[in-house]
């Protein structure tokens, strides 16, 4: 294997391999990602000759990967239901806009469907490293996406995909912004500096290993529920997207998108069908990775079954590698999805953010209307 082989191969395992990390180590692990994206196409420039024409696309798929184990990490650790139902609005939000994207290939549907998700999630990450993040009320966690939403995120999609400026060549062409990009810096210290003196005694030592402060999970099999509901639809969602997504990047993929999306959903429905008839029987399975290779069997077992009595264009009657990698992903995030989920069935029975949010104007309404009714007497 030659150098610039290695560094490829190495470069796409990372961007694989560090998002699994996320679930126990968010903060360390998205940021990792976050700097692995951002340094990759420098890196294959230097070390290969490929002009990376489809970078942009290829780039775009494993993005979507890392936020989706993101999105599903937060299921398991963000207990508090108004800020999991922001994370996943802006997620499915963006997710849309990147398939949208990858079928359509409009640049500014990258710009309307600006990627929030990701700040948000590394900004409440970061208050939990020493402040349980549940102590934020519905309105600072609205607050707090749309602030990152509007200054940051809308003018970052703007230069990088409407304008499509180079941020090193933009500022040698104007030296007095980096006067300016100093002022700012100095000032976002100060502001820092200074909500850091006003925020509240920490609730514990600095730590970004979440298990440390995560009360114990339930994931034991619970009563039998009904099969379709909102939840088993958000899943064919977002997997059948992801999929989606992805067969833009691989290059034997012949099913047609319309294709694919369908299959999918027989596959996630066939692979819930399983897990719900172990609950019925008072059985769950017993981790994530045996839930994982249970699903990869029975999904790669069934794209053999179509290849071998479905033969398409040919006498190959063996899944493709680009097939068996998509069930890998399946299967995964299947296993992820199902595990995290379910420990939220008694939060995700009590309100949701709107209405958290309505409560405490509510509350907020009544304790200016009380103050003011209350007699002032002078002295």
């Amino acid at each position: 294997m030659t150098i610039a082989n290695a560094v490829f191969v190495t470069v796409v395992l990372l961007r694989f391999g560090i998002p699994l990390l996320i679930p126990r180590y968010p903060l360390p692990a998205i940021v990792a990602c976050l700097v692995l994206d951002a340094a990759d196409q420098s890196i294959f420039q230097a070390f290969t000759d490929d002009p990376l024409t489809g970078y942009q696309t290829y780039d775009k798929a494993l993005d979507v990967y890392y936020l989706a184990i993101a999105y599903v990490s937060t299921m398991r650790n963000w207990r508090d239901p108004a800020a999991f139902d922001v994370a996943r609005f802006l997620y499915l939000y963006r997710l849309v806009g990147v398939t949208m994207f990858e079928l359509l290939d409009q640049r500014w549907l990258l710009l309307l469907f600006a990627n929030t998700f990701e700040y948000f999630f590394i900004a409440y990450e970061v208050v939990r490293t020493k402040w349980n993040p549940a102590r934020l009320s519905a309105h600072i966690v609205i607050s707090m996406a749309a602030l990152i939403w509007i200054v940051v995120k809308l003018p970052q999609e703007w230069w990088i995909h409407v304008a499509g400026l180079d941020f090193t060549d933009f500022m040698n062409d104007q030296p007095t912004l980096w006067l300016i990009l100093a002022a700012a810096a100095v000032a976002i210290v100060a502001i820092s500096r200074r909500v850091m003196r006003s925020a509240p005694a920490p609730d514990w030592p600095f730590t970004v290993a979440v298990d440390q402060h995560l009360p114990p999970f339930d994931t034991a099999a619970g009563p039998w529920e009904r099969f379709f509901t909102a939840v088993l639809l958000e899943k064919v969602v977002l997997l059948a997207l992801l999929c989606l997504i992805f067969a833009q990047v691989l290059p034997d993929v012949h099913s047609s998108n319309l294709e694919l999306a369908v299959g999918v959903t027989m596959l996630v429905l066939f692979n819930a069908a399983i897990s719900q008839s172990l609950r019925r029987r008072g059985r769950s399975w017993r981790s994530t990775t045996s839930q994982f290779f249970a699903m990869l069997t029975i999904n790669i077992g069934i794209v053999s079954l179509d290849a071998v009595f479905v033969v398409r264009g040919g006498s190959d009657q063996t899944p493709e590698i680009d097939t068996i990698f998509l069930m890998v992903l399946l299967s995964l995030m299947i296993a992820l999805f199902d595990r995290y989920r379910a420990t939220r069935v008694k939060i995700d029975k009590g309100p949701g953010v709107i209405t958290l949010w309505r409560a405490e104007r509510a509350a907020s309404a009544t304790a200016v209307r009380i103050t003011t009714a209350a007699p002032t007497h002078l002295g």
